[in-house]
């Protein structure tokens, strides 16, 4: 083992805090440019999920407008059942993906974009719920059939 001497240890102490220094005075904590690509890559995603979002606003109106049809045949039904079960296949996706932004979410990070993703999820859920009501509990229940009858003759 080599034994430094007193003076070698200080000399080497300050020529080690001093290229470090030199080398953190050039380079500033935070990098601009890293900074700036931190904050597109936020904008991006704000930007992806109000997208998202619309989309889901746009599937909720679509199956709400079609709880106003009716005399509706047997494939027509069917089509429904289909659509009913594909927008709960497409919930579970979607309440996956807002659990996986947890730590946006603590984080404060696009607060009102996932609050809004959140709010049309649930949408989602209640536009099915309608639509299976309407179209497969409904009318199976004799107190909704004779009112039904009664307002069409209104």
């Amino acid at each position: 083992m080599e034994c430094l001497s007193p003076k070698s240890a200080i000399v080497d102490t300050f020529s080690s805090v001093r290229s470090f220094s030199f080398e953190e005075k050039k380079a500033p904590l935070l990098d601009e440019e890293k900074v700036n690509s931190l904050l597109d890559a936020i904008l991006d995603f704000k930007s992806n999920l109000k997208d998202k979002t619309q989309k889901i606003y746009d599937i909720n109106q679509r199956i709400e407008s079609i709880t106003w049809l009716n005399d509706l045949d047997e494939e027509c039904l069917m089509v429904l059942n289909d659509i009913i079960s594909s927008a709960k296949d497409l919930r579970t996706s979607l309440i996956r993906q807002y659990i996986s932004m947890n730590y946006l979410r603590r984080k404060g990070i696009a607060k009102e974009e996932v609050k809004d993703f959140k709010n049309s999820i649930d949408e989602l859920k209640e536009s099915y719920e309608d639509l299976e009501s309407v179209f497969f509990f409904l009318p199976e229940m004799p107190d909704f059939i004779e009112t039904t009858q009664k307002l069409s003759l209104v």
